[in-house]
Formats: structure tokens, C-alpha cells, sequence
């Protein structure tokens, strides 16, 4: 299927609803203390592990941390009627109010385990996911500026940041929660965006050593849009998958599902109307200094004296 929309002529458009999208992220980021509606991993709380004694369902499990203001505990069903729940930090009385009210409510039930989990772990998490993905864009930038230029390492750099501050910012201000597999889902983000990008640049690249009687912008709107089938058939594929995620994966899966998903729509969008276009426009900027720099050196140099 043949395209001809005008991505890089409407391109100031697409940078104006990103911004739209990510100045209320960032502004919500700054009011809110914490910037993230963090869950246990990142604050500290209880592990509690109990195994019923006859078949009981996560709703039933859920109906009983909702009465006792634990509506924020996640559960995990782990089989054999044997749940995992994770609750914010517990006292002994706490924890023993809720186990009567699951024996009360429920049914009969072994305690197999109740540990407290330190926030410590959480705030390492989130280092060395910072870390990680600071290094993955420095390499990324080596990596493409040695197979294609600087100014698309650049490029696709601002869209990647460009997709992890949508993901971010859509957290922040709904304030979702936030456990550790949010931070496995950003650098997912980042490896499944960085790729449809290349794939883009690379057919810019293919249609620069072939290029007919044309602008740069006409060329690259064109490169787009030959490789735009690929690009919807990519993420509509993604979405199915990761909305089947969602409505059966249980709770344990459902932050991450909920990342990948806006990640992976902010991914194909920046790589389609971020990325090109910001390579376009650094184009012309570096072309444009170098001939400003040009004609400023012509300018000063000094002239030779007329001989006699």
C-alpha cells in the first residue's frame, strides 16, 4: 500500500501535540511529592503469602483488602489456592487484623510467610534502571552516528526521551502506580522505539544514494511513508498483544502492560513524526551555521595589499 501524507511539511503540528502531551506530565511531575504514585517495591511494606484451604478467587481475596483501606495491596494468585499480597508497611496488629478478616471472610488459611520489604530496594532499582538507561543512549548515539550521522543519533536520542516522558508524565498525572516492572517496561520501550527508527532512517539512506530531483524534506516524506505500512502493522501487532496482557495477565502484569502500551504508541509516533523531522531541522541548522561561519570568515579576511 502506496502513502503520500505530508509528514515533514505538518511538522511543527506533530512537535505541538507532543508538547501538548508532555508539558502537563512534566508540570504534574513538579507538584506532586512524590513525582510518581510509587507501590511497595519503591516505599517499603509487607509480603504476606497464604494458602487457602479451599478454591478462592483474587476478587474475593481483593473484597477483603478494600475493607480494610488496603485497596492499594497488589495480589498475586499463585496456584493451588495460594495467594501472594503485597500490602504498604504492616504492624504486627495490622497484619494479624488482616489475616482474621481473609480466615473471617474467606475460609481457613496457612500463613507461609510475612516479611517487610525495605524501600532500599526500590530506590537501587531505580538507579540502576537510570544507569542502564543512560548507557543504552549513550551506545545507541555511538551506534548510529558510525551507521548513519551524528544528527540522526541525535534525532532518534530526543525521540526516545521524547517517548519515556510521555510514559512518565501520563503516570504522573493520572497517578497510576508504579512497581518495579514499570522500570523494566521503560527500557522495553526504549529497545522496541529505537528500532523503528532505524528502520525509517535506514530507508533514508537508501533513498539519499538514489535520490531523484527532490528537496531533503520530500525525500524523507517519502522514506516515511514507504515504511509506514511496516510501522502500523508492527504496533497494531504489539497492541493486541499487550491489551490481551492487560485483560488476562492479572494484576502483577498490569503496570507493565500499561507502560508498554502508551510507550509503545508514543514510540511509533515519535519514530514517524518526531525523529525524521528533528534530523530535518538539525540539517538545516548545521548547514546553516556552517554557512554563516563561511561567509563571517570571508568577510574577515584580511586583503592583500594592491601592488605597484
Amino acid at each position: 500500500m502506496n502513502f503520500n501524507f505530508d509528514f515533514v511539511g505538518r511538522r511543527k503540528w506533530w512537535y505541538a501535540l507532543s508538547l501538548l502531551i508532555i508539558i502537563p506530565g512534566l508540570i504534574a511531575m513538579a507538584l506532586h511529592r512524590p513525582v510518581l504514585n510509587f507501590g511497595i517495591d519503591f516505599t517499603g511494606g509487607n509480603i504476606i503469602d497464604v494458602q487457602f484451604q479451599q478454591p478462592v478467587s483474587a476478587g474475593q481475596v481483593r473484597e477483603v483488602l478494600d475493607g480494610l483501606d488496603l485497596g492499594t495491596s497488589s495480589i498475586q494468585a499463585t496456584g493451588n489456592n495460594e495467594f501472594l499480597i503485597r500490602t504498604p508497611e504492616l504492624n504486627e496488629e495490622q497484619t494479624d487484623r488482616l489475616i482474621g478478616a481473609l480466615r473471617d471472610k474467606i475460609g481457613q488459611l496457612d500463613l507461609k510467610r510475612n516479611e517487610k520489604v525495605g524501600a532500599t530496594i526500590g530506590r537501587e532499582l531505580t538507579i540502576k534502571g537510570i544507569e542502564a538507561m543512560a548507557i543504552a543512549w549513550v551506545l545507541m548515539v555511538i551506534y548510529i552516528t558510525i551507521r548513519f550521522e551524528f544528527l540522526s543519533g541525535l534525532a532518534a536520542i530526543l525521540a526516545l526521551i521524547h517517548d519515556v516522558l510521555v510514559t512518565i508524565g501520563l503516570f504522573a498525572i493520572f497517578r497510576w502506580e508504579v512497581d518495579s516492572t514499570f522500570v523494566a517496561a521503560i527500557l522495553t520501550i526504549i529497545g522496541y522505539s529505537i528500532n523503528d527508527t532505524i528502520v525509517i532512517f535506514d530507508r533514508i539512506r537508501e533513498n539519499l544514494r538514489l535520490r531523484r530531483k527532490e528537496s531533503i524534506e520530500e525525500l524523507v516524506n517519502r522514506s516515511i511513508n514507504q515504511s509506514l505500512t511496516r510501522s502500523i502493522n508492527t504496533v497494531l501487532t504489539v497492541i493486541i498483544a499487550l491489551l490481551a496482557l492487560m485483560l488476562l495477565g492479572g494484576e502483577t502484569t498490569r503496570t507493565f502492560a500499561l507502560a508498554m502500551l502508551i510507550g509503545t504508541v508514543s514510540g511509533a509516533y515519535s519514530s514517524i513524526f518526531t525523529a525524521s523531522p528533528l534530523w530535518i531541522d538539525f540539517r538545516n541548522l548545521s548547514r546553516e551555521r556552517h554557512r554563516q561561519a563561511v561567509e563571517a570568515k570571508a568577510t574577515t579576511k584580511p586583503r592583500k595589499a594592491p601592488s605597484h
